[in-house]
Formats: C-alpha cells, structure tokens, sequence
C-alpha cells in the first residue's frame, strides 16, 4: 500500500509521530534507517531515535533490526489493517479519547488513537486530522494537572491490583497521607475523575478526586478481593454506569 507524500517542512511533533507510524506500516515487514526517516522528514537522526523511543513507550510495536541495512520496522503482526473509518467517526473517536486525555489512563488514550489514525488509509488519517482542526475541548483554566508519573501509578495501582499510598489534601485544605486499595475510577461529574477505593485510614469506602491527590506510591502488597459493585454501594446518591463497548 502507497502512503501518499505531503510535505515535511515544519510539521509539529504530534504530526510527524503519526507520520513516522504511517511510513513504518507501509513498509513492513521491511525496515527504515534512522538516517532515512530523519532525511524524510527533515530532523536529525538523534530527534528520530527520540521520537521512536516515545512510540515504544506509547505501546507501539516499533522493534530495531541490527545490522549494516538495519533499521526500525513495525511488527505487521500486532498493527491494526486499513480501517474504514470516515474522517468524521475518527473524529467522533478523537473526541472521545479527548475526554479521557486527562488521567486515568490518559497516556492509553493517547496510544490508541495514534494508532487508529496510524491504520487509517492515508488520505482519510490527513482528512480526519484537518476536521479535528476545528473542535476545540473545553478545559478549566483553574484546574490542576495531575503529573504523568503520578497518573502511571494510580492506572498501574488499579490495574496491578495493588494497594496504593497517597498524600492527600481534601476540599478545605486539610492534608492526610493514606493507604487505599483502589476499587473504581469515577469519572464525568464536573469534568473531573475519582479514584473510589477502601481507605484504611477511614476502615470504609471513600472517593478521592484525582487532582487533590498530591503524592502517590505503588507499595508491593496486593489489594484483598473486593467486588465492583462494593464500591458502587458505598456511593447511594451517584448513578454510574460502565463503559458501552457493543
């Protein structure tokens, strides 16, 4: 499959990861020196090297091959094929991971989108990026971010299963240190996201706004089996609902 040709000349980072993705899976299984990629795309071999090591991080399969033509391939078996999204459903999904571009998983939204758009026919993932052009995302000025290490571990926390110790300084100010077997995430009220898990600081189910929580820990003890819905009852005044995936 042919990737269509656009010129390089000033094209941002964001744009030039989804771009090196698209030239890696045209080729595969064939590989591409970082001195060719850094030649197509105008850069130094050294900013290439970088941005593959951010697409590694980021989960995709981008793995090095050795040797005098050697080069960087992308394991065609663990890409995704031509997609038949339309520009405007990628969008659709843009916007959706938008929401979720703030923790938790924040860095997993980011990654699945690099890569449905990376599987998108060429002249679809420019058009889907050109419509994405005009939607803006509403964010509160005034709210704080949650560092990208600090969200790694409160994901890893949840999904690990392991008990978590945090600093925490509530609504009036009021600074605690707790350890929390983390149970859900709540997200959508306000446009803010909650950790709810087993405070043993409080012996009950309490519900932690992410960006109050100031430190946060990953120990080595894992978390007691807790059903779900024991942290759903622990919040009688919330509706919730899990994500629809059919």
């Amino acid at each position: 499959m042919s990737v269509r040709r656009r010129s390089v000349e000033g094209v941002n980072r964001t744009d030039r990861l989804y771009a090196l993705v698209e030239e890696l899976r045209a080729i595969s299984p064939r590989c591409r020196s970082a001195r060719d990629l850094a030649a197509r795309f105008e850069v130094s071999v050294r900013t290439i090297e970088r941005d593959i090591a951010a697409l590694q991080q980021s989960g995709v399969p981008i793995y090095p091959q050795p040797g005098r033509r050697g080069g960087y391939a992308l394991d065609k078996a663990m890409s995704l094929p031509p997609l038949n999204f339309t520009p405007a459903e990628a969008v659709a999904i843009a916007v959706a991971l938008g929401h979720a571009g703030r923790p938790p998983f924040a860095r997993h939204a980011r990654s699945a989108l690099r890569k449905l758009v990376a599987a998108m026919p060429g002249p679809d993932g420019e058009r889907a990026r050109e419509l994405a052009g005009r939607f803006r995302l509403l964010e509160r000025a005034d709210e704080e971010a949650t560092s990208a290490e600090m969200a790694r571990v409160i994901d890893d926390a949840l999904l690990q299963r392991r008990v978590l110790r945090i600093g925490y300084r509530d609504r009036v100010g009021a600074a605690t240190s707790r350890e929390i077997e983390p149970g859900v995430f709540l997200g959508g009220r306000g446009g803010f996201w909650y950790l709810v898990g087993w405070c043993r600081l409080r012996d009950d189910v309490r519900v932690f706004r992410l960006d109050r929580i100031t430190a946060a820990e990953l120990t080595g003890e894992g978390c007691p089996e807790r059903p779900p819905e024991q942290f759903a009852d622990g919040l009688p005044d919330v509706i919730t609902r899990n994500p629809v995936f059919d």
